[in-house]
């Protein structure tokens, strides 16, 4: 990685530890994240994107060893996704939870959306701060801290509820639903 981008990354994580607003560039769109054990953020957050804090935002995450250990459940369908050439990618995962294992932050849910994005620099900052809530940074208004690479891609993660049996593709992004549906054979 090259040094401007490890001193990027260096920022971000610095910021989103002490509670800041990153925006930032994510493998497909840019994206507005909080670290989830700083709740001024999350609310902060919320307030930017104008949403109610009942709607659950998506986690990003490092490996996939973070989805069991925030309490996920990693599904057949889960497994074969995450082993697919999507991930880490452009697709995001709902994984039902263990409550007895389930993370403080993520209390009172009985599903999460998990992301493994493939962008080096992301990557990094998670490595640094653990999960982070990502949201698309549709609208947004005065972050802590601007990641600026250029355009990125209109398309957003396909999004796909493993919870379910079967499971269900419940948004088409830029991995088309044929191919899902050929890596869990529905």
């Amino acid at each position: 990685m090259e040094d401007r981008v490890r001193e990027e990354a260096a920022r971000a994580a610095e910021c989103l530890l002490t509670g800041g607003v990153v925006l930032l560039p994510t493998d497909t769109v840019y994206g507005l994240a909080v670290h989830p054990e700083r709740d001024a953020s999350i609310t902060r957050l919320f307030a930017m994107k104008g949403r109610p804090r009942s709607v659950n935002l998506p986690v990003m995450i490092s490996s996939r060893d973070d989805i069991t250990a925030l309490g996920g459940v990693v599904s057949r369908a889960a497994e074969l996704l995450l082993e697919s050439k999507y991930m880490p990618g452009p697709l995001t995962l709902a994984v039902g939870v263990s409550p007895s294992d389930l993370a403080p932050w993520l209390r009172g849910r009985v599903e999460f959306a998990v992301r493994m994005p493939d962008d080096e620099r992301l990557l990094a900052i998670l490595r640094t701060t653990g999960p982070l809530l990502v949201t698309s940074a549709n609208l947004l208004s005065e972050p802590d801290l601007v990641i600026d690479d250029g355009n990125r891609d209109t398309v957003p993660s396909t999004l796909v509820n493993c919870r379910l049996v079967p499971p269900v593709v419940e948004r088409v992004g830029a991995v088309l639903e044929e191919e899902i549906e050929a890596i869990i054979d529905v």
